[in-house]
């Protein structure tokens, strides 16, 4: 089975070394997305497993589509009774760039049709009720080269259960833990984020250094189809349980000025299970100092395009910049849209990297090299 890994831009290169890990084979990291084969064991490791992909889908076809008629043919042409059942429900979303097939809503509506077509002639029914276990499609269509899928996970795999309520401006789990991956964050490190907000970074990074699984505390919408099976599902988790770390030594610490902020990262923290690594304290960014003889710094600062008017968001770079001082043993890493960081802040990062919060273009700005 060939599934398909859609992810933040400029995270797809660390979505395709897990999935090696995890045992996928022939792994290949695309614009978007990373595509992979595996068998039942690995669909379900994978959706458990996964901390940087938006979503797992099984992979049912790639062609060209320049007009509708090319759509509904070659979305016919698939083999959709392998996958649906009469009563399974089928919604279809997706997407399209830069194709001469730009409305949404009609290339929406053209994939259900040709569906039903190939579904009536396969059951010998006119009408389908949709009342049974939920198989979404997503299609997405880039230059005129359409992919179509069927989500096995429901919910975006950024929904790892222990985040109900968050601060302005939040980050995606995925793309905090990309962060910290991007950090090299030792499994006993010590990690810090003096703007924790929710804790996202915080507890991101203690799953990372602990090995825990970041879909264990929720379900998936594969685990509810006639073709799924329960004993893989329930192998793989037991898995996922048996490889945590949980004496791996990792120490996490939040600041933020909201008090607010502080306690609801302790909130989720807890509910993530990762209470006794991590604390937060009401500090102003003014206040930070290194503590210990190494350490790791990653965060999300308020910027112009969030919460703070540009004035007030390069006087903060300043802040950071006399106090993210350059120390052997420490790291720092600082995501942004400004493009005048580097200048505001006072140094030349040692590595950035292009990625996206949300839909804001961002650089990942990192120091580590001292003299």
């Amino acid at each position: 089975m060939i599934y398909c890994a859609p992810c933040l831009l400029g995270v797809e290169g660390l979505a395709a070394e897990e999935l090696r890990e995890m045992g996928g084979e022939n792994v290949r990291a695309e614009n978007g997305r990373v595509l992979f084969e595996g068998g039942q064991e690995l669909l379900a490791r994978a959706n458990l497993n996964c901390r940087y992909p938006e979503r797992i889908g099984i992979l049912l076809g790639e062609f060209r589509a320049e007009s509708f008629e090319e759509l509904f043919q070659n979305v016919k042409a698939l083999p959709w009774e392998d996958f649906l059942g009469k009563e399974d429900a089928f919604p279809v979303s997706g997407s399209s760039l830069n194709s001469r097939l730009h409305s949404v809503p009609d290339c929406q509506a053209i994939i259900k049709k040709a569906v039903v077509e190939r579904l009536k002639g396969k059951y010998r029914l006119s009408w389908f009720p949709e009342e049974g276990p939920l198989h979404r499609i997503r299609f997405r269509i880039l230059k005129d080269q359409a992919s179509i899928t069927i989500d096995t996970s429901g919910e975006g795999l950024h929904k790892r259960g222990y985040r109900p309520a968050s601060m302005a401006a939040p980050m995606k789990e995925t793309l905090a833990a990309a962060l910290v991956k991007l950090m090299r964050l030792r499994p006993d490190g010590a990690f810090f984020d003096p703007f924790c907000g929710s804790g996202t970074l915080l507890i991101e990074a203690a799953s990372l250094a602990m090995n825990i699984a970041p879909g264990r505390n929720r379900g998936f919408v594969a685990e509810s189809w006639a073709e799924a099976e329960p004993d893989v599902w329930r192998r793989e988790r037991e898995r996922a349980k048996e490889l945590e770390r949980r004496d791996a030594g990792f120490h996490g610490t939040g600041y933020d000025i909201d008090p607010r902020a502080v306690e609801l990262t302790l909130e989720n923290a807890k509910r993530a299970g990762v209470s006794g690594a991590v604390r937060a304290a009401v500090r102003d960014i003014r206040d930070f100092q290194e503590e210990g003889a190494f350490g790791c710094v990653a965060c999300n600062p308020p910027y112009g395009q969030r919460l703070l008017d540009q004035q007030a968001a390069g006087e903060l770079y300043r802040v950071m910049g006399r106090v993210f001082q350059p120390k052997r043993g420490w790291s720092y890493g600082v995501i942004t849209p400004e493009e005048e960081f580097e200048r505001i802040f006072g140094r030349s990062a040692d590595k950035r990297r292009k990625l996206y919060n949300g839909m804001i273009r961002c650089q990942f700005y990192q120091y580590y090299r001292w003299k």
